[in-house]
């Protein structure tokens, strides 16, 4: 008989049967590299089956045949399972086992030490698996029922080879593996090449020994934890605070930071290399408190100069590590302070130019927001990840540089007005404006400084009265970038901020109709060669403030003027038209000029038409017969007569002891066939801004008184200083109320008796229903 197959010992012979199977034990031990043939694999499951079922205990019991390892040997019921001594027997060989591999480890050192513990773990673990298939009758029977009995101290057989190595080999090592272990990854720290594979064998090794000794089916990370995971994190911690000490103190910061940022990526890498995962959260918490959290006052003082020479890259280098330790409000509010810094620093640059070149004000002062807002923008984007504090610190400090700069000094309803008026310029027809495509950017930037404008009642008010001008005149370079620029200003403010401009378009497609029904009425009358066509505006949505001047009708147009007048009322009874002549216009064709062979365009407003019509009869005319003849004022008439004089029209004669005379000039030349006559006066434009400014003042007291009723309306009874915060709530979207002003308005209520102060409360408010 072959010598490396021994024959079955007898069943019921204890010792002959552990003799036979710790041959067999040896073998897969120590060398299984030879094989395992599948005969003695069944041998040595067989001796197991047999001795297990042995009738030893039980004389009257027959033993069936022997069935092969996946047999189901469940029917051999009456069996009084024998185990015991086997599994005895077992735990005992490994014990000696192991015995001998930890003398054998006393040899070896550091790098050595780690290679000798990995190669026999690999080897131990691999033949324990061999040894849990061969003693599986005996975990399925015998085990099973100690464990289902309650014996903690019985596992099944690979458990059990885990055991033992935990105590016999694992326990009297494992300090002088870690040290080899600690001493292997910080030579990698140091930048050295090693065996990483050694670390992760025994990072292994330390995991699959972790048992619940209340349930030997459950894993655990006790063993990996306390010692691996804790000297590791330990000795991390060490080695980190005394290299970045030394550091800090020979390099600069932005050195420092390059250095931390990629210690963290490389401990970050160490961890999916081979460390457990569970490590992670701990080790780099360690790194971040040692790296960056106590390195943090020196990061924090070096943000100013990252700001002051725009380093991008280490900004967001700073960011980023001090973003670990919820360290960036510091860097939140320095970076606050700074923009709106920057903002007024940009402004008070440019404000000269703006003094200088009045024409170009609006342009040059949104230009200078924008140009501040982008830097930042994009500063926060790139270098800050778009984080929601840093959006909110830019927000802040935008919305107290645009409102609060050199500028705005005399008045917070500046940076409105001139958005209003830049808005204007952009919307206007004129060959500077950007292309279509381009328009949309720009109003995109005009609705980024909105955003941040306070009096937002101000710009409505300006761009109310500019785009009533634009459509009035005409002058609106698109019908789309109108609409557009509203429905922004709609989806910003709401659809009360808009509606009055949304009106203002139906009013002008329902005057064309209008237009074109009269002249299909008059087609066939005549009209002296007068081209007459009128807008017919609606007084609650449009910002046209009334002549200030009577004025006659010239006769050339008097006919049709009452005509139209005649027409309307026949199609609106009850309706009353109010002429706006200061805001109307046309086009005098001219015949009398001598150097032009085919005339001359007059481009005037209607007060020049009154004026130069008057030439039709006569060629001169003093102030008052021209006075007498429109019935214009004497201010009115005299900034008119200046226009037509300043371009030569009419010629200003002056004779002592005689009234000046204003002489229609026979000689006018001009390169151009059609002349603007109709300028804007400076002096009325300023007059129309102080009216603008005064409107908007009564416009906040109406909304005030307005707040007030609605919200004690609701409320009933109110604390005079929640009233105060509630209306200031309420309103903060349009504008910021002042509390004199509030109070103000209260008191005037009081009088009005829609409320009333409590007795005895002075302090307390309630509706008057």
């Amino acid at each position: 008989m072959d010598s490396s197959n021994p024959p079955l010992p007898p069943p019921t012979d204890l010792k002959a049967t552990w003799e036979f199977l710790e041959n067999g034990i040896e073998h897969i031990m120590n060398r299984l590299e030879e094989g395992l043939s599948y005969k003695r694999y069944m041998d040595l499951y067989t001796g197991i089956y047999n001795y297990c079922t042995s009738s030893r205990m039980n004389p009257g019991f027959t033993s069936e045949p022997l069935a092969g390892p996946g047999s189901n040997m469940s029917n051999n019921r009456g069996a009084n399972l024998m185990g015991s001594d086997l599994y005895q027997n077992l735990q005992e060989y490994l014990q000696r086992h192991l015995q001998v591999i930890r003398e054998g480890s006393s040899n070896y050192m550091d790098e050595n030490l780690l290679r000798y513990y990995t190669e026999n773990w690999e080897k131990y673990t691999t033949a324990s698996a061999y040894l849990h298939h061969v003693f599986r009758y005996l975990n399925r029977h015998w085990v099973k029922r100690e464990i289902d009995e309650g014996r903690k101290t019985v596992y099944d057989v690979y458990t059990l080879t885990l055991v033992s190595w935990r105590d016999n080999m694992f326990m009297h090592v494992e300090r002088n593996v870690m040290d080899a272990v600690l001493a292997l990854i910080e030579r990698q720290r140091n930048g050295e090449r090693v065996e990483t594979k050694l670390v992760k064998s025994v990072v292994d090794s330390f995991v699959a020994l972790g048992l619940d000794d209340t349930d030997s089916t459950k894993p655990t990370l006790d063993i990996y934890k306390k010692h691996f995971e804790e000297p590791f994190v330990k000795a991390s911690e060490i080695y980190y605070r005394t290299e970045s000490e030394k550091y800090v103190s020979e390099n600069s910061v932005t050195d420092y930071m390059k250095k931390a940022e990629a210690r963290l990526a490389e401990e970050e890498d160490r961890v999916k290399l081979y460390l457990h995962q569970s490590t992670h959260k701990q080790l780099i918490n360690t790194c971040e408190l040692v790296l960056v959290k106590n390195h943090e006052d020196i990061m924090v003082d070096e943000f100013q100069n990252l700001l002051n020479y725009d380093k991008m890259e280490d900004l967001n280098r700073m960011y980023t590590l001090l973003s670990r330790s919820s360290g960036l409000e510091p860097l939140r509010e320095c970076f606050e302070q700074h923009v709106r810094k920057s903002g007024s620093t940009a402004i008070e640059k440019v404000s000269k130019e703006i003094s200088e070149n009045i024409d170009k004000e609006p342009r040059i002062y949104v230009d200078a927001l924008l140009e501040v807002h982008k830097k930042y923008n994009d500063m926060v984007t790139k270098a800050f990840k778009g984080e929601a504090g840093f959006v909110a610190s830019l927000d802040k400090a935008c919305r107290e540089f645009v409102n609060r700069n050199t500028v705005c000094k005399t008045s917070t309803s500046k940076s409105p007005e001139l958005l209003a008026r830049f808005c204007d310029s952009l919307l206007r027809k004129s060959s500077k404006n950007p292309e279509e495509g381009d328009l949309e950017d720009v109003l995109n930037n005009v609705m980024t400084v909105f955003k941040y404008v306070e009096d937002k009642d101000v710009f409505q008010k300006f761009y109310s009265k500019m785009l009533a001008k634009r459509l009035v005149h005409s002058t609106s370079a698109s019908e789309d970038a109108e609409s557009s620029m509203i429905s922004k200003l709609k989806e910003a403010c709401g659809f009360e901020y808009t509606s009055k401009l949304q009106r203002m378009f139906t009013d002008m497609g329902l005057s064309k109709d209008l237009n074109d029904q009269f002249k299909e009425r008059t087609s066939g009358e005549t009209d002296n060669g007068v081209d007459f066509s009128v807008l017919v505006l609606g007084t609650a949505s449009w910002p046209l403030s009334p002549s200030t001047t009577s004025f006659n009708i010239p006769e050339e147009v008097e006919k049709t003027f009452q005509r139209f007048k005649l027409f309307y009322q026949n199609k609106h009874s009850g309706r009353k038209l109010n002429w706006l002549f200061h805001l109307s216009k046309g086009e005098l064709k001219t015949n009398y000029c001598k150097g032009a062979k085919t005339g001359y365009t007059f481009q005037v407003s209607t007060y020049q038409m009154g004026i130069l019509l008057q030439y039709n009869k006569d060629i001169s005319y003093t102030f008052d017969d021209l006075r007498q003849s429109t019935d214009l004022v004497a201010e009115t008439l005299s900034s008119q007569l200046g226009i037509l004089v300043k371009a030569k029209v009419l010629n200003l004669k002056e004779e002592p002891d005689k009234p000046s005379r204003y002489e229609l000039n026979m000689d006018f030349k001009s390169k151009k066939v059609r002349i603007q006559l109709n300028v804007p006066i400076k002096s009325e434009q300023k007059i129309e801004v102080e009216e603008t400014h005064r409107t908007i003042d009564e416009d906040r007291k109406l909304l005030m008184q307005a707040a007030i009723v609605r919200i004690m309306k609701t409320r009933k009874k109110l604390k005079h200083v929640h009233l105060v915060e509630e209306v200031i709530s309420q309103l903060s979207n349009r504008f910021t109320p002042k509390v004199q002003e509030i109070k103000k308005c209260i008191d005037i209520l009081i009088e009005k008796e829609y409320i009333e102060r409590e007795e005895g409360q002075r302090d307390s408010l309630s509706y008057v229903a």
